[in-house]
């Protein structure tokens, strides 16, 4: 088990990102990669885990443009 990733995935699902999104960007390497860039990318340029999910969470919900509400009833 890849810990790193698990925090990643946790974090994000903390910032409302709905499971089944992030299931599909973790099964896929070329996506999973992305992310996992991004997410370094952040972190090296300063911002603290949180306030890196909360840009990624921004960004997914932004390109798949979906509102993160919607998932809010559905995921409880």
């Amino acid at each position: 088990m890849d810990v790193h990733r698990l925090n990643i995935y946790e974090r994000l699902r903390d910032f409302k990102v709905p499971s089944s999104i992030l299931d599909d960007i973790f099964s896929e390497a070329k996506d999973l990669l992305v992310l996992e860039d991004a997410w370094n990318a952040l972190i090296e340029d300063g911002f603290k885990e949180d306030d890196a999910a909360e840009e990624i969470s921004k960004m997914i919900f932004k390109e798949l443009d979906i509102n993160p509400d919607h998932f809010l009833d559905e995921e409880k």
